[in-house]
């Protein structure tokens, strides 16, 4: 089987990180190009021509182009998983409740609340969309209440999300507990150990060192490694 010709574009925020994780728990060679949101350089003809939405994180697999960290996440586990490195449960039903955990994270989790902290807090992205306290304030109450999905899930001594096999809705939900705790709202006490344990991963480390913006005068395009 040929080599896989894999590109990402994207660094820096905690969804372009999600790709270079799961590339380093496949164990795959990729090329990055280290581009981040809101520079201009998503903005370019050359860019806009690959994605159109001009947004980070973007996987090109030879011909194939794909966007949104969740579902390049869950095409190189589908397309590059091996029985030694898998990110998705097999099991039907198991499929279900870890396709359930992901939409849950994307949604609940990220964008309707963490996201929304993102856009009208005066130190991210409040001078673009509007600075807003009251805004940020009942969006971090929102996601304390939906992590309550989590805290109950965990209860049960569970290493990962899905059980037994560490799967992309730990991935997914790892970098929102990380921004949480950035942004002050906080993560349940249950949490803590769970994230502790998942950042001890070597593919969480090498993911996260991938994903560092480059130093001025640094070449965007890193190679394959």
């Amino acid at each position: 089987m040929a080599s896989p010709d894999l590109t990402l574009w994207g660094v820096g925020t905690s969804r372009t990180v999600r790709p270079h994780w799961a590339m380093a728990e496949l164990g795959l060679k990729y090329t990055t190009y280290a581009i981040g949101p809101r520079t201009g350089e998503t903005k370019t003809a050359e860019y806009t021509k690959l994605n159109p939405r001009q947004k980070v994180p973007m996987l090109q697999d030879g011909n194939f182009s794909i966007g949104e960290s969740a579902a390049i996440v869950a095409y190189l586990a589908r397309t590059y998983g091996t029985r030694e490195a898998s990110l998705i449960p097999d099991d039907k039903q198991a499929y279900a409740k870890w396709l359930e955990w992901c939409f849950f994270i994307v949604t609940e989790l990220d964008s309707t609340s963490l996201y929304v902290m993102r856009r009208h807090s005066a130190g991210a992205l409040g001078h673009i969309y509007g600075v807003a306290p009251e805004v940020t304030a009942k969006a971090g109450e929102y996601f304390r209440e939906q992590l309550r999905h989590v805290e109950v899930a965990l209860e049960d001594g569970r290493t990962f999300l899905m059980g037994d096999q560490f799967t992309s809705a730990d991935i997914l939900l790892t970098t929102c507990l990380e921004w949480a705790i950035a942004y002050e709202v906080g993560i349940c006490d249950i949490a803590k150990p769970y994230l502790a344990r998942i950042q001890q991963r070597p593919g969480y480390q090498r993911g996260n060192a991938a994903n560092v913006p480059p130093a001025p005068g640094e070449p965007v395009k890193r190679p394959a490694a």
